[in-house]
């Protein structure tokens, strides 16, 4: 039997699958020692037949876990069948062919698709670790074995097309059994919805004998080809959004943080393709979900390992501490269930209340009871077992210890209020409510709530009665219920990417077919606006093309300019035509003239006054065409004012566009936005969605409510003009009641006024009218009585007709924007002007990437439209971050209206954050979708000239870009001449030895310090202080949080509370300092041991280029120096001396060159004691100079007769690493006795 099996298997391949699989499974279990022969011969019969397409996702995982090697070694497998399995292992690459490979018939033959039980009992004898991992990798085989996909063509399936190969396979199957199988008449003249399951196709099939089942089984495919197949988007709707106990402390599914890196995970990967669409959306989802459930994981052992539940010898629960973010609950009570929507199993809405004994801090109290709508809670169960007393293990497990036995997820509807009604979320303050119980309205998980009460159906507890705990998480951490949402939202609706995106994002096709000069709309002529300073820099920015200008004027050669480029016109041409022709690289320059906007100084249009580089115009030049358009921009190279350029001249080129700008952090918004405010963009047109706009450093508020209001106060401030312009005219009527009203007074009153006027001072018929006509007749002289006089020149008819027709735009535009804002008169409620003011009157609308992922649902229903994003900090932002900004307006006609998508972002720093090391690592989640696009070789536009850092700083981290110099200003302007104060070098690694005889230190697991090199930091910024150096342009940073909690420690007390040293601007870590610079950094590397994550050389360039003058990097330097990944830099740093050469006899700005060594010889720290000594006697000598100085004025100020000066007794601080005696008598006897001030006019 074994053997014709496995000849028939040999001999057909593509009838494997199906009822001979299950049987195939049956027989593995009975003789095991045969089934390994004959998996691993047919397993390394198809990887041998076709090795390149063995390269994929799938497979890899599947070959890579240790059961296959535990096969492999077995006596009665070929050596070359180990060798395949390496292949299988050393696979890494993800793509459709894997696919069709997979579905062809050759892994049919060894794995069971339909994994039996008896299967799996065949793997778990195989796996000596005795882990559900094998099983997990099968399940993803065979999820993918049958993905939605043509195999084809590569084109998705619907589910209708997914129905429709269902119920053509299931006729075609009764059909050969009605003209083959006489026994199998019922089965070929039933309906096929009643014999398309498993079930009913073995009860038809299960009677015959075995020769006819081989002889079906040799004709047709049968069991699992023909099963009902399970939809995807089903299983996805009804799976709970919030993890529960039994995800979250499953290492199978979630790893610990610290995940070696061996072995293999059931886990998906991001790497460089995907299947489909729905492919990238799948795999993003149960990423993000699981990397979510890590964080919450730590959130509830740290919540509920803080509140200490014990058994009490009543069987009650003691708890022990207490949690800022964790209360126990009093009651809880599910309030209403409602019923399942059609076609639907889940309830359509499950709300329950919950009651907790607020009696904490009243701050810890005003935390809770401003809960917000949305926000997300989790419901605990505990049972510990231990008794009062008990210490808790941090390195045992958790569950068991605190006895935790089930967790749910919940959101929150609103806090009750004393009659039981939630209390609605709005502008006034919540009432005071009595007492400490505060209850909540919180709505459950509506799937979760279904399974967990079909369990308690059948017999199992009920979770709904067992909750005894109430924690909360840190809003700022806890959104992920809602892109989770907006991720399963986007599967349920057809996704509409741009053609020109398609293939890009799933990572097929060519790189740059999306690059502008690909596109077949590529913009012939484009208005660069205020681009150019002048022609000069016009030239220097194309220096591979040749300038034709259209004027020979040279008045009239000055920005702004319009530039046609000649070989877009050529290569339209060329289509059209059938002989190539050769492209000539001409540029058309076209000045004109902007018409001007009024008679006020303020009408003048801004500027932009930044002469940039030919590689940023080519990047801005990229931005304004239609398609892709990724910048790379190394630290200081100008990204912001490139993206801001970009954004201002689409709203200068294409008026009716409107422009959505993303990006990774608030911080980032807010320098785009105070740069935007700088360019000639009318500020009615920007807007900032999301928190964080506070942090602004203007007056104005750009966001919602903000805007509102001042639309309505500058309506007020324009009906005022009206009514100005009005009593000018001498028209009576309240004209300036609204802005209907206005709109008729101009059309009835100023319009006919300004047309008499121009048919009088028209040039009729050839008849020259004079300078003066404009004077005499211009209607609108008192209205203009305020402007610079005098309003007409008189010097020229063309001169004085511009200045005319000006001063009528200026009214003219006070009249367009009334009638912009006369919805605001008929729209009564705040929000339903905000919703306009995003719909109608936004042109730029800027909001982090988390905003967008959580406000999807609602910007789509509200209409939002956009046609170009430009995304700042794009390679800091997860993958499915950026991708769902693309999608956060319904498609037009099914096609989506987006035309430019521009992404600014430095692959070469740190990815985004991800904290779970078996996600970030082993599936590839901190591969942002910039860093994948430019991994598939997409074009880019690298910017090559830095502006921000000393060029001898820059050369410490250039080397990692392809072409990275210095702007010449780098060079010329002051700071950048003179040498930093007091010290020898602008950069220097100080090396710093134990202290005490400890280096690194570790006072609980993975969060390091070192007192030596933070006691050093401080004394540095103490002298640097004492030198005159502002505390604002001094950071410090160091690598690790541990580091950073012990310098702000030692800063709290050495200096922060001395007002003639104070804090430096920053101490924090480098990893959320990237996007951020200041003047001199003082940067601690921790680590004596090991080298630890700076080996990422991501992190070692952000480290380096944070400092734009004077960088001090405090390490162990035997120990980095011999880091192959770091020696570029360090070979740089230890070209200079590894002591700290000081010179303190200069003081702060010093007016010394930076290639002038200071006068004499330099003074020589040897240590952190010396330098800590050292700073604490120039503090002395510091403050006896300043009172010297004190008192030699009081000299000379002092009133006419004799005043006593007592001096306060004042006590310093002493340093722990000097040497001086604290003992010394001079040292505490600082008090002098009164100083008698002789009075140079007292005669007597």
């Amino acid at each position: 039997m074994v053997h014709s099996f496995a000849n028939f298997i040999s001999r057909d391949r593509t009838t494997s699958r199906g009822l001979v699989l299950h049987q195939f499974a049956n027989f593995i279990s009975r003789d095991r020692t045969t089934s390994r022969n004959l998996v691993l011969h047919q397993f390394a019969n198809f990887i041998s037949r076709d090795r390149t397409t063995s390269r994929g996702l799938v497979l890899h995982q599947f070959a890579n876990y240790p059961f296959i090697s535990t096969i492999a070694r077995a006596s009665d497998v070929a050596i070359d069948t180990r060798t395949m399995m390496i292949i299988v292992w050393k696979s890494e690459c993800n793509g459709r062919s894997t696919l069709r490979f997979v579905r062809s018939g050759p892994v049919d033959a060894c794995l069971p698709l339909h994994i039996s039980e008896e299967y799996k009992a065949f793997i778990a004898g195989l796996n000596p670790e005795n882990t559900p991992v094998p099983s997990s990798l099968l399940d993803m085989l065979k999820f993918y074995s049958r993905f939605e996909i043509s195999d084809e063509t590569g084109d998705p399936l619907t589910d209708h097309d997914m129905t429709q190969i269902h119920y053509s396979r299931i006729t075609s199957l009764q059909k050969a059994a009605f003209a083959k199988f006489p026994d199998l008449r019922s089965f070929s003249l039933a309906n096929v919805a009643s014999v398309d399951t498993r079930e009913t196709l073995i009860k038809h099939f299960g009677p015959l004998s075995e020769q006819k089942l081989k002889a079906i089984a040799t004709y047709l495919n049968l069991v699992s080809r023909h099963e009902r197949r399970a939809s995807q988007l089903e299983a996805l709707n009804e799976m709970p959004l919030y993890p529960t106990e039994e995800i979250i402390w499953n290492e199978n599914i979630v790893p610990t943080e610290y995940f070696s890196g061996e072995g293999c995970l059931a886990l998906p990967k991001l790497n460089l393709q995907f299947l489909t669409l729905h492919d990238y959306l799948l795999r993003n989802f149960n990423l993000f979900r699981l990397e979510s459930t890590y964080e919450i994981r730590q959130d509830i052992e740290d919540a509920v390992g803080r509140l200490s539940p014990w058994k009490s010898e009543d069987e009650s629960i003691f708890y022990g501490g207490w949690a800022r973010m964790a209360q126990p609950i009093v009651n809880f009570a599910v309030v209403e269930v409602a019923k399942p929507n059609i076609g639907e199993k889940r309830p359509s809405r499950v709300r329950a209340d919950v009651t907790v004994n607020l009696s904490v801090r009243n701050e810890i109290k005003a935390e809770w009871e401003n809960l917000r709508k949305h926000d997300v809670c989790f419901l605990i169960t505990v049972r510990p077992t231990s008794s009062i007393g008990t210490k808790f293990d941090h390195r045992a497990p958790f569950v068991p210890q605190v006895g935790l036995t089930f967790v749910r997820g919940c959101e929150i509807e609103g806090m009750l209020d004393q009659n039981g009604r939630v209390i609605e979320e709005g502008p006034e303050p919540k009432p005071a409510l009595p007492g400490e119980k505060r209850t909540f309205r919180v709505w459950l998980d509506c799937n979760q709530y279904r399974l967990d009460m079909d369990n308690a159906n059948q017999g199992k507890e009920d979770v709904y009665e067992t909750f005894n705990i109430l924690m909360r998480r840190k809003p700022k951490e806890n959104n992920f219920k809602a892109v989770l949402e907006t991720i399963r939202e986007l599967m349920n609706t057809e996704c509409v990417v741009p053609d020109w995106l398609h293939d890009i994002i799933l990572g097929y096709g060519d790189p740059g077919a999306a690059h502008y000069s690909r596109m077949p709309n590529e913009i012939e002529t484009m208005d660069f606006n205020d681009t150019f300073l002048d022609l000069d820099h016009l030239r220097a920015s194309f220096p591979e093309h040749a300038i034709k200008v259209k004027t020979d004027d040279p008045r009239k050669l000055v920005p702004p300019f319009r530039l046609t480029f000649e070989e877009v016109a050529s290569k339209k041409r060329e289509k059209d035509s059938e002989e190539p022709k050769e492209v000539k690289k001409v540029i058309t320059v076209e000045p004109h003239i902007i018409p001007s906007r009024g008679p006020y100084l303020f009408n003048e249009p801004k500027k932009n006054a930044i002469p940039f580089t030919p590689t940023q115009v080519e990047a801005i030049r990229a931005g304004m065409q239609p398609g892709l358009t990724l910048v790379v921009g190394p630290p200081g190279t100008g990204k912001t004012d490139v993206a801001v350029q970009i954004i201002s001249n689409l709203y200068h080129n294409f008026p009716t566009q409107r422009t959505l700008i993303v990006t990774h952090s608030n911080q980032a918004l807010n320098q785009l936005f105070e740069k935007i405010m700088a360019l000639d963009i009318d500020e009615r047109h920007l807007l900032r969605l999301g928190h964080g706009e506070e942090a602004l450093e203007t007056e104005k508020d750009f966001s919602r409510y903000g805007r509102v209001n001042y639309v309505l106060a500058k309506r007020l401030d324009l009906l005022t003009e009206v009514q100005r312009l009005q009593e000018s005219l001498d028209v009576t009527g309240d004209v300036a009641y609204t802005c209907e009203t206005a709109g008729h007074f101009f059309l009835y009153q100023v319009l006919a006024r300004w047309e008499r006027f121009i048919s009088r001072v028209r040039p009729a018929s050839g008849k020259i009218v004079a300078v003066k006509t404009i004077k005499d007749e211009f209607p609108f002289h008192c209205f203009f009585d305020n402007a610079p006089k005098p309003l007409f020149k008189s010097r020229t008819y063309e001169e004085d007709m511009e200045i005319a027709e000006g001063c009528f735009r200026y009214i003219e535009k006070i009249f367009t924007q009334l009638e912009e804002f006369r919805a605001f008169e008929l729209l009564r409620s705040g929000l339903d002007r905000s919703k306009y003011l995003l719909v109608k009157e936004a042109k730029v609308i800027a909001m982090t990437c988390t905003h967008a992922a959580l406000k999807r649902r609602e910007l789509v229903d509200l209409g939002f439209k956009y046609d170009n994003i430009l995304m700042e900090e794009s390679a800091q932002i997860l993958e499915i971050e950026t991708f769902i900004p693309l999608l956060l307006q319904n498609p037009q006609d099914g096609y989506s209206r987006l035309k430019r998508w521009i992404m600014i972002g430095d692959h070469h720093q740190l990815p985004p954050v991800i904290k779970n090391m078996a996600f970030q690592k082993y599936s590839n989640m901190e591969q942002s979708l910039f860093t994948r696009i430019v991994r598939l070789g997409v074009p880019t536009v690298d910017l090559d000239g830095q502006g921000r850092a000393r060029p001898s700083i820059c050369n410490l981290y250039n080397w990692r870009y392809k072409k990275l110099g210095n702007l010449s200003h780098v060079d010329l302007w002051p700071e950048y001449r003179v040498a930093n104060a007091g010290f020898w070098y602008d950069f220097q690694l100080i090396n710093v030895e134990d202290f005490n005889n400890v280096g690194e230190s570790e006072p609980s697991p993975y969060f390091y310090q070192n007192l030596a090199e933070a006691e050093y930091c401080v004394a540095v910024f103490m002298y640097m202080r004492l030198l005159g150096y502002p505390a604002e342009k001094i950071s410090i940073l160091t690598t690790y949080n541990g580091q950073k909690h012990l310098i702000r420690d030692v800063i709290n007390i050495r200096c922060a509370s001395n007002p003639l040293i104070g804090r430096p601007h920053k101490v924090t870590t480098v990893d959320k300092y990237q996007g951020q610079q200041n003047d001199y950094i003082l940067l601690s590397l921790v680590r004596t041991k090991a080298v630890g994550h700076l080996r990422d050389v991501r992190r070692l360039v952000v480290a380096m280029s944070r400092a734009r003058l004077g960088l001090y990097v405090f390490a162990r330097v035997t120990l980095f120096k011999n880091c192959f990944e770091l020696t570029p830099a360090f070979s740089q740093l230890m070209a200079r001396p590894l002591k700290l050469y000081t010179c303190p006899q200069e003081s702060y700005p010093t007016q010394r060159l930076k290639d002038s060594p200071p006068a004499g010889k330099p003074q020589i720290v040897d240590d952190m004691a010396q330098m800590a000594a050292f700073v604490y006697d120039f503090y002395i000598q510091k403050v006896h100079a300043m009172k010297s100085a004190f008192y030699s004025t009081q000299k000379v100020w002092q009133k006419p007769g004799s005043h006593k000066v007592v001096e306060p007794q004042r006590f310093i601080s002493h340093h722990p690493g000097a040497d001086a005696d604290t003992d010394s008598e001079e040292e505490q006897d600082r008090v002098k006795g009164e100083v008698e001030v002789d009075n140079p006019l007292d005669d007597n």
